[in-house]
């Protein structure tokens, strides 16, 4: 059991079969290296347009917020103003009676 192995090749065959397969494991892997840069690649790319997507978002969304404060300030003034709508009718019609009873006397004489 414990025999020497002995070898039937040339030596030269032996190390031209270890050198063609380490080549050949070299190019798969500088293959899948490759393979593994394009993705990166690809990702990085994706991953800009992203970014530059949500800040196109994040502009519009401040857009929005400006608008949505501007319109809640003109409500809050429509609001004000609503309250002085009934004081200016009373004015209005107050000052029309008033008009009216003072030319009543002078429609009568």
């Amino acid at each position: 059991m414990n025999e020497p192995s002995t070898v039937t090749y040339p030596t030269a065959d032996i190390l031209k079969r270890i050198e063609d397969k380490l080549d050949s494991n070299h190019k798969e892997v500088n293959h899948k290296f490759d393979k593994i840069n394009e993705r990166l690649t690809n990702l990085e790319v994706g991953q800009a347009k992203l970014t530059e997507k949500v800040n196109g978002i994040d502009k519009r969304l401040e857009k929005v917020e400006s608008n949505q404060e501007i319109l809640v300030k003109e409500v809050s003034d429509l609001k004000g103003a609503k309250s002085l709508i009934i004081p200016i009718i009373v004015a209005v019609t107050t000052a029309f009676l008033t008009l009216i009873a003072r030319l009543i006397p002078n429609i009568f004489q």
